[in-house]
């Protein structure tokens, strides 16, 4: 046997593998008399086809077959031997007669780079703070409200008043209206409605639509042009200008629950009223806050480590993770109900720039942990877990389903690995804090 590595590239290699055909002749006369027991053929019980029929019929199939396994075992026994650190599976190519005495073989493959950590001391970071009060519990709160908002008509008392003396439509107000549109004095598809609600500044209507119905009180009505934007999605009146004409069927005012003991127990809080309430969507943000800088936080050394770090990727792990990230936006699409998902024609090209990142950043992430031993630990991986399940009604639950599933555990162990490379980050390195506000800190990707 022989061997010989060849450098191609930064991270390209060929291996040269020469055996000799003899060395199979065993293994050739036992795979045909495997082949022979199960062989059908006519004018032939099965399995008592003769050995030259066999060697006729199957004999090239065979050689073929144990000569590129032959070169698999050598490839990686040398690899091993050579303490090569390979980056996928290598092209195996024949360079010799199937029957030629001496089998020859090209294993083309990619070994993994040298990952030099730069010097993390010299990396700045920020690393953002906000503390949440009572008016960011109120807004919060507000948004609650708002969720469980109801309407009235404006001018008729009720359990919660007549909504004022203005009967005129305001924002904030559910207006229900017909409306028909024109084009050139023709009626026009999806152009006319009855008792059609929206609520006046959520932006579902184009501006002059909203406008018109402004000031309107139940019964009037008002002609205006509307011009249909160039991109709308209609593209039969887009670019158009047409006349509309609405009437104001009625004209309903918000009603927002009061932020009383009746509306904490309708959010779930059975005991403590407001109080309880209170203290529960203070938790609730407390923690929106922590994912949120944290996610920050490791966007931003994941950005700084892979700048830091000059080295190539190898192209077979980077198409492969195309191939994932192809696969997870199929994935996607079929979940959202996309027709013929499973077959949409996704290049993996679009995902490219991501893929070399994520390969990049794992071999980084990979040489960080063996270098500074920042593996995660199975206490780590329990107080993640436990974290997580508190937040759920039934923790135990929670914490059952994770490990009753090795792919969710792994989901951990990376998120906690990618926690303590962070950590290990920001130990070296030069972090600044800066307060924001919890509103700036939503706005932050």
């Amino acid at each position: 046997m022989a061997v010989q590595i060849e450098n191609l590239g930064s991270l390209d290699r060929r291996m040269t593998l020469e055996f000799a055909r003899a060395d199979l002749a065993k293994a050739r006369e036992a795979r045909l008399a495997k082949v022979g027991k199960t062989m059908k053929m006519a004018g032939f019980r099965p399995g008592k086809v003769p050995k030259n029929l066999v060697e006729k019929q199957h004999g090239m199939q065979v050689d073929f077959e144990l000569q590129f396994d032959k070169a698999a075992e050598l490839f990686y026994e040398q690899s091993q031997k050579e303490g090569l650190a390979l980056a996928g599976q290598p092209r195996l190519e024949p360079k010799s007669e199937l029957n030629a005495d001496k089998v020859v073989f090209d294993a083309f493959f990619e070994v993994l780079p040298e990952v030099k950590i730069g010097d993390l001391s010299g990396a700045e970071v920020t690393r953002y703070t906000t503390d949440i009060g009572d008016a960011e519990i109120d807004r919060a709160l507000d948004v609650l409200r708002k969720q469980q908002v109801h309407y009235h008509p404006r001018g008729q008392a009720g359990a919660h008043g007549d909504g004022g003396a203005n009967i005129a439509a305001q924002n904030g107000d559910q207006a229900v209206i017909d409306f028909v549109g024109k084009i050139d004095g023709v009626e026009f598809a999806g152009g006319k409605a009855e008792n059609f609600e929206y609520v006046l500044g959520e932006g579902r209507m184009l501006p002059e639509f909203e406008a018109a119905t402004l000031g309107l009180k139940a019964g009037e009505s008002k002609s205006f042009p509307l011009s249909f934007p160039a991109d709308y999605h209609g593209k039969d009146v887009a670019g158009k200008t047409a006349e509309f004409t609405i009437t104001v069927k009625s004209v309903n005012w918000p009603h927002m629950p009061a932020v009383d003991d009746a509306f904490a127990l309708s959010l779930g809080v059975t005991e403590g009223g407001v109080a309880k309430m209170r203290e529960e969507v203070k938790e609730n943000l407390d923690r929106e806050v922590k994912r949120r800088i944290s996610s920050l936080l490791k966007n931003e050394v994941m950005e700084k480590l892979n700048s830091l770090c000059e080295f190539d990727a190898p192209k077979s792990l980077v198409a492969s993770e195309q191939e994932r990230l192809v696969e997870g936006a199929r994935q996607d699409l079929m979940q959202r109900g996309v027709p013929n998902a499973k077959d949409a024609p996704i290049p993996p090209e679009i995902f490219a720039e991501q893929a070399l990142k994520r390969v990049r950043l794992g071999l980084i992430l990979s040489e960080l942990v063996k270098k500074n031993n920042l593996a995660a630990t199975a206490d780590q991986i329990k107080a993640e877990i436990d974290e997580q399940a508190a937040t759920y009604e039934d923790p135990k639950e929670v914490v059952r389903w994770f490990y009753s599933n090795p792919s969710r555990l792994k989901d951990i162990e990376n998120l906690v690995l990618e926690d303590n490379v962070i950590k290990y980050f920001t130990s070296l390195a030069k972090v600044s804090d800066k307060p924001i506000s919890f509103e700036e800190l939503s706005k932050l990707n």
